[in-house]
């Protein structure tokens, strides 16, 4: 069956927060949600569920479990037991529970920065302090800092590495080599790693999402995993998350503080699309892949033509484009500001990311390639009204 991801959806008066906070007349090209349809098959088992009528309490049934095993089994190679799972409404909210389990007040998060922004607010918002391992920017991708690693690694008080598998916004799919290196420099200081994987569905062609707790029997000991069908299907809305450790002991300390934040359930919708997503939405999945990976090239080409002034990172996985915009001479605060006012057009300026995010935009390519077209058509006409910094 072919998919349909041409056909633009009209989204307001549906309560979408990536549409209605963008501003009227705005193209938003900002928050990961994507501008489709999902797999028709999450369509049909929510539009079957709903016509049963009731909706009450919901216990998360064998079935969601099974599901979630054979879709790593099947397509990450990697042997998940059902016990291991814990559930929770969403990644963000299981990391601060995770946080807040399993480490204290003033213990230290490694974070390699720039990197997704609530990272920033899980640890800081718990009182736990982050300590910055930055990415390494060169050729125009994001490589690892091992020696900055090993060092703050070795700090006091340094509970866990909360890597971002692949990186937002970096764009990487981090190689074996390179999780294995991490891995080691961690079980080597004693740092526990959470591995937030919520974009290893998104992968361009030549790169593949290696789970972080594959690598090993010693890393999966030390690992919790956090994963969701959300970004590949697109139903965020539904808040279903899961949380995979293999060591008894942090599974138990991690339900523990899930039940006391009473966020270790999910709802009955979230159940009957994660199920259908993990059985039958492959194929549409792979489709998806194949879509956005045309989109990147889309733009990279309009880059190029229009805007080569502007390095575009290379995008490995998930649907969110990096763009060095530092030729501008402008912060991303004011840029970002800039595009929205001047060009409608709603981007997410990088400074969010940390501090080597400024100057740097996020650019969401998970639309229809009209919507794409007119979003950096806007782009273009406000940024070429910027004289360049060194012109």
């Amino acid at each position: 069956m072919t998919y349909d991801f041409d056909t633009p959806v009209n989204r307001e008066g549906t309560f979408s927060l990536k549409w209605d906070a963008s501003g009227p007349d705005t193209l938003p090209m900002w928050v990961a949600d994507m501008d489709f349809k999902t797999a028709p098959a999450i369509t049909e088992a929510l539009i079957k569920r709903a016509a049963h009528g009731i909706f009450g309490y919901t216990k998360t049934p064998p079935q969601y479990y099974q599901a979630v095993t054979d879709w790593f089994l099947r397509r990450h190679a990697w042997a998940v037991q059902p016990g291991w799972i814990l559930t929770a409404p969403g990644v963000v909210p299981a990391l601060c529970a995770i946080i807040q389990a399993l480490t204290n007040p003033g213990d230290k998060i490694i974070l390699q920065t720039p990197v997704y922004n609530c990272f920033f607010s899980s640890i800081n918002d718990n009182k736990r302090r982050t300590l910055y391992n930055p990415l390494v920017y060169k050729n125009n991708t994001y490589y690892m800092d091992f020696e900055d690693l090993e060092q703050k690694a070795a700090q006091e008080n340094v509970k866990f590495l909360l890597l971002c598998n692949p990186h937002n916004p970096a764009g990487r799919v981090w190689t074996k080599e390179e999780l294995m290196r991490a891995g080691e420099i961690c079980l080597k200081h004693g740092v526990k790693i959470i591995a937030d994987e919520i974009h290893g569905e998104i992968a361009s062609p030549g790169h593949t999402y290696i789970p972080f707790a594959s690598l090993s029997p010693n890393l999966a000991r030390q690992t919790i995993t956090c994963t969701s069908p959300s970004k590949a299907f697109n139903i965020a809305g539904l808040q279903a998350a899961n949380i995979i450790i293999s060591d008894e002991t942090l599974r138990q300390e991690t339900e523990q503080r899930l039940k006391a934040n009473e966020i270790a359930s999910l709802g009955v919708f979230g159940v009957q699309a994660a199920i259908a997503a993990y059985t039958q939405g492959e194929d549409w999945l792979n489709q998806l892949n194949a879509y956005i990976y045309q989109n990147y090239l889309y733009l990279t080409e309009f880059f190029e033509k229009n805007l080569p002034f502007l390095p575009v990172t290379r995008l490995e996985g998930s649907y969110l484009v990096w763009v060095n915009a530092k030729a501008l001479g402008l912060t991303s605060a004011q840029l970002s500001n800039k595009l929205r006012t001047e060009g409608k057009v709603f981007v997410n300026p990088g400074h969010l990311y940390g501090p080597e995010g400024n100057g740097f935009l996020r650019l969401n390519i998970a639309c229809p390639r009209a919507l794409l077209q007119d979003g950096l058509e806007r782009f273009s006409r406000v940024v070429k009204n910027v004289p360049l910094q060194n012109a």
